[in-house]
C-alpha cells in the first residue's frame, strides 16, 4: 500500500518501541519519516533501519524537554520537505515504582518534563506551522491507558503525566483550525524501552499495535485505542463518578445555569 506517498510524518521518541513501529508502518505506506530521539547514535541506527526497508528517512537529535530543541526539529522537518502531514508526540519515560510520599521528586519532575512538557513543546512548535499549511494534517499525542485510569500502581508521576496529556490534547484541539486534526493515542501495555526485558513478552508487540492504531489515525479518530479490556477499567471509574453525581448532585431543572461552557458562550455572544 502506498497511500501516503508525498506525505511527511514526524515522530518523537522515534528510535525504538512504539515510535519505530509507527515509523515502519507509515513508511511502508509511502510516508517520508522524520525520526527524532535524544541519543544521536539511536537516531542514526533508526534511520539506517528505515532506509534498509526503502523508507525515506531523516534523523534529528532532539530533547523534547527543551523548547528550542523542538523548534529546531520543526525547522529541520519543514526545511527537508516543506511540509508536515502528521506529528506524533510519542517521546516518553517511565518512573521508578514507589508510593507517592516515597518517590524521588527529581525523578517525578523528570517524568513530567518529558511526558507532559515534551508534548506541549511539540504542539507549540509544530501547531502554528501546520495551521499555516492549506492541506489537511494531524497531530497525535501519545497518552496511555493511564490517561483514563490508574493501570500501574505506585506510578503517581507517570499516571499524572498521562492524564495531563489527555487534558492538554483536548484543549489544544480547540486551538487549531479544522484542517489540523488533534487527537490522543491511548496505548495499553506495548513492547518498548519502558518495559523490563524479563516481562516484555507479556506486552502487545509494537508492530501489532501500529497495525491497529495507524488506520485510526488516518481516519482522524479523536481517541485512538488498542487494548479492548481497557473499557472495563474505564467504565469502573465512569460509573463511580456517575454514582457520586446521582447521590450528591443529581440533575434538576435549570441546572445548566451554572454550566461553564454555556456561560462562556453566552458572555462571548453578548
Amino acid at each position: 500500500m502506498s497511500d501516503l506517498v508525498g506525505q511527511v510524518a514526524v515522530i518523537t521518541g522515534g528510535a525504538g518501541g512504539i515510535g519505530m513501529a509507527l515509523a515502519q508502518h507509515l513508511g511502508n505506506r509511502g510516508a517520508a519519516i522524520v525520526t527524532a530521539d535524544l541519543q544521536d547514535s539511536a537516531v542514526q541506527e533508526a534511520v539506517q533501519r528505515l532506509r534498509a526497508l526503502n523508507i525515506e528517512a531523516l534523523g534529528v537529535t532532539c530533547d523534547v524537554t527543551d523548547a528550542k530543541s523542538v523548534e529546531r526539529l520543526a525547522k529541520r522537518a519543514f526545511d527537508w520537505k516543506g511540509r508536515a502531514d502528521l506529528l506524533i508526540n510519542n517521546a516518553g519515560i517511565s518512573q521508578q515504582s514507589a508510593k507517592l510520599h516515597q518517590a524521588d521528586i527529581a525523578d517525578a519532575k523528570r517524568v513530567m518534563d518529558v511526558n507532559f512538557w515534551g508534548v506541549w513543546h511539540g504542539c507549540a512548535a509544530f501547531g502554528p506551522l501546520m495551521a499555516d499549511q492549506s492541506h489537511p494534517s494531524a497531530i497525535y499525542n501519545v497518552g496511555s491507558e493511564n490517561s483514563l485510569f490508574c493501570a500501574v500502581p505506585r506510578s503517581a508521576a507517570y499516571i499524572a503525566s498521562k492524564h495531563a496529556v489527555l487534558g492538554l490534547t483536548e484543549s489544544f484541539r480547540e486551538d487549531m483550525p479544522d484542517h489540523v486534526h488533534v487527537g490522543t493515542i491511548m496505548p495499553g501495555w506495548v513492547t518498548s524501552g519502558l518495559s523490563a526485558k524479563e516481562v516484555a513478552h507479556l506486552a502487545m508487540p509494537a508492530a501489532e499495535f501500529a497495525d491497529i492504531v495507524v488506520p485510526q489515525m488516518l481516519a482522524r479518530e479523536r481517541f485512538v485505542v488498542s487494548h479492548p479490556y481497557n473499557v472495563v477499567r474505564k467504565e469502573q471509574r465512569d460509573q463511580a463518578i456517575a454514582d457520586s453525581y446521582a447521590r450528591n448532585a443529581p440533575r434538576q431543572d435549570g441546572d445548566e445555569a451554572h454550566d461553564v461552557r454555556l456561560l462562556i458562550a453566552k458572555m462571548r455572544s453578548g
